[in-house]
């Protein structure tokens, strides 16, 4: 069970990240073209959404499942002095929780703002903070394996 979730937040994850990035270019080029806020607009906000929720949840489980989590949270002193099992539960969940809660902003800031401008001006400020946050806490060393 543990591999399974393991390997579908692994791969998961490469499509909110494309989908953050296709947000986040959207946005900037609509606020800097002033396109219409259409629905195909509407739609990528809504799968990038959908991703990085699904991408969250699974995280969730994984830190309930993991057997360095389950080590870790038995004796947390000793787990805050490694500094890759530190990243791994500590850093990463709550940056990405962060994260998760731009893309929530975002999308209901460009769902709710009036003129289209300020539509993808929201989409493009909050997943593109998303974005770099979710990258600044990725486990490099295990993202191709």
């Amino acid at each position: 069970m543990y591999s399974t979730i393991l390997n579908l937040h692994h791969y998961l994850s490469f499509i909110a990240l494309i989908l953050l990035l296709v947000a986040t270019v959207n946005g900037f080029l609509g606020t800097r073209e002033e396109k219409i806020f259409n629905t195909t607009s509407s739609k990528i906000n809504l799968f990038t959404l959908i991703s990085v929720h699904s991408m969250f949840l699974l995280g969730i489980v994984l830190l309930v499942v993991s057997p360095v989590a389950i080590a870790a949270f038995a004796d947390m002193g000793t787990a805050m002095k490694d500094g890759a099992i530190r990243k791994s539960i500590i850093e990463h969940p709550t940056t990405n929780i962060i994260a998760v809660i731009l893309v929530t902003i975002g999308n209901a800031k460009s769902k709710k703002a009036i003129s289209h401008g300020s539509k993808f001006k929201a989409s493009m400020m909050y997943f593109g903070l998303a974005l770099v946050l979710i990258l600044s806490r990725l486990p490099y060393d295990k993202i191709f394996n």
